[in-house]
């Protein structure tokens, strides 16, 4: 009998060790440990400071966002056109507090290099966290995937500024972003959306390795950044960031160093 019970003691101990490894690769849901304010305690600059955890936010060499900087990056154009295979389903809007996030329960999927990532959500950072050669835009979308073991994950951003069109995703749910509004927790069902309206170039775009850009910082994110900017009208980016606790209106990391990391950028031929 003893031997049994500390059979199942050490199962459930690895169950939980691995439970606890696939938490710690995604997401903080939960912002109340952290803020996005460079002179708050619990900024950007401190988050290692906060949980054992988070350590990586601070002494990783692979952090994210980062400055894409014409000079330091390689043109190529063998990593094909972005192998998305997306589908409508049912999705859930969410108010994270630090941001909105749409969560889909089988948005599809995305392929690179042969590994399968499966869509779970999509939010938004105003002003964008990444820039290019020192340019930052309005807003940054994150549409993010993960292995099914949640040991990897790939995000594609889209980078948006302030125009006249509005970006029809974001029209689509306009009224359920106001019924979450101000509501930290608050979940909604939305119903059936695709995630083929959030239209990407596919054909160009920046490619390097990197970090979640909120703690725990896991070093373990394949990044995507698609070329072509997009517009979004200030009327939604106030919707945005209206719908967030105050002092997340503006919830975007500072970009971290590059270290010598290696850049590119997906180019079809001939290269004009």
């Amino acid at each position: 009998m003893t031997i049994i019970i500390t059979k199942i003691l050490f199962i459930s101990s690895l169950f939980l060790s691995s439970a606890l490894f696939l938490a710690r690769s995604g997401e903080v849901d939960d912002e109340s440990d952290f803020s996005y304010d460079e002179n708050a305690v619990n900024g950007p600059g401190n988050w290692s400071n906060i949980h054992p955890d988070w350590i990586k936010c601070n002494t990783g060499k692979m952090q994210s966002p980062i400055d894409f900087p014409n000079k330091k990056v390689e043109v190529v154009s063998n990593l094909g056109i972005l192998q998305k295979f997306y589908k409508p389903s049912n999705a859930t809007l969410l108010n994270r507090g630090h941001d909105i996030m749409l969560r889909w329960d089988n948005g599809g999927f995305l392929k690179i290099n042969g590994t399968q990532y499966q869509l779970k959500q999509v939010h938004w950072h105003t002003p964008s966290e990444h820039t290019i050669d020192g340019k930052r835009f309005d807003m940054e979308g994150h549409l993010v995937h993960e292995t099914d073991d949640g040991k990897n994950i790939a995000v594609i951003g889209v980078l948006y500024e302030i125009g006249l069109l509005p970006d029809l995703f974001l029209k689509i749910i306009e009224k359920d972003l106001k019924a979450l509004a101000d509501k930290k927790d608050a979940e909604k069902a939305i119903g059936i959306i695709d995630p083929n309206l959030i239209k990407l170039d596919g054909k160009k775009y920046y490619r390097n390795m990197g970090s979640l850009t909120v703690p725990p910082c896991s070093e373990n994110v394949v990044w995507t950044i698609d070329a072509k900017v997009k517009t979004v009208t200030r009327k939604q980016i106030k919707l945005l960031r209206d719908a967030v606790h105050d002092g997340y209106e503006f919830n975007a990391r500072p970009v971290q160093p590059l270290n010598d990391r290696p850049i590119k950028f997906n180019k079809p031929w001939p290269f004009i």
